[in-house]
């Protein structure tokens, strides 16, 4: 197999590349459902309270293999996230009886359990490994690629994978999808930033949202189908840096992985 180094760019969204068309087919679909979902919250399941800030949204349909996984807990689930986020959907996913891994550099020691089922790993989830030469003299560099990680801890699968980094969430993704990783993964739940375009995400504007774009119908070549959208209200509506196209800054995405029955 040979291994790719970029992703394969969808064609502009008009005969000359345009902010306009670009930001309008973005935005269109990042808000339309490619598949129902019927049951996406945990109330059914026990020891779950909806206090939650975020609609981190799963499906839980029969015809997936979350549900059946929850019941039978063997279901992993890995959180990236950076330092005071709102962790009550873990400790939903943890009381219901699958295995929690929250991945974040600023906890105080290397590896934490709370309870029987979650973890916290100071982990930062990179788009790249540590160069080992700098590595050595920064011992703080606590960062590496999830393919990684799944190595070393032995995981062959992930059946959900949270991520709220701050922007980094693209390169991240385009590293899931290079080297293959996603298909170890059943469903992704990603907040995406879109007020600027994120870290080492290079071009002028049109060309990002472009890039943005064609990372997510990556996705969607993979069988990935998104199943539920949240825009939040509650950040600046903010679209690269403008108020524009009645955009918010950040949106909270749901994929299911259809070859995951």
């Amino acid at each position: 197999q040979t291994v790719r180094w970029h992703i394969e760019l969808q064609p502009w969204a008009s005969p000359t590349p345009s902010l306009n068309y670009e930001a309008s087919r973005f935005l269109k679909y990042i808000s339309t459902s490619q598949i129902s979902c019927e049951h996406m919250n945990l109330n059914s399941l026990k020891g779950y309270s909806e206090t939650s800030k975020k609609p981190w949204s799963i499906c839980l349909d029969e015809r997936f293999s979350l549900i059946h996984r929850i019941r039978s807990k063997q279901c992993r689930l890995y959180s990236l996230g950076l330092g005071n986020d709102d962790n009550q959907f873990e400790l939903s996913m943890a009381n219901s009886g699958c295995e929690v891994h929250r991945f974040d550099p600023s906890i105080k020691s290397a590896h934490v359990q709370e309870g029987q089922h979650l973890w916290y790993h100071r982990l930062s989830i990179d788009w790249r490994d540590p160069n080992p030469a700098i590595a050595a003299h920064k011992l703080h560099s606590h960062t590496k690629k999830l393919g990684t990680v799944l190595n070393e801890f032995g995981h062959q699968k992930i059946d959900v994978l949270k991520a709220d980094v701050e922007s980094a969430e693209w390169k991240i993704l385009e590293n899931l999808i290079l080297e293959d990783v996603v298909e170890q993964i059943g469903q992704l739940v990603f907040e995406v930033h879109i007020h600027w375009p994120g870290f080492e995400v290079s071009g002028n504007d049109s060309t990002v949202v472009r890039y943005w774009y064609s990372l997510l119908r990556e996705l969607e070549l993979k069988d990935f189908r998104l199943f539920h959208t949240y825009k939040d209200l509650s950040k600046p509506q903010m679209f690269l840096k403008k108020e524009a196209f009645n955009a918010s800054s950040c949106y909270t995405l749901s994929w299911v992985n259809t070859r995951w029955k």
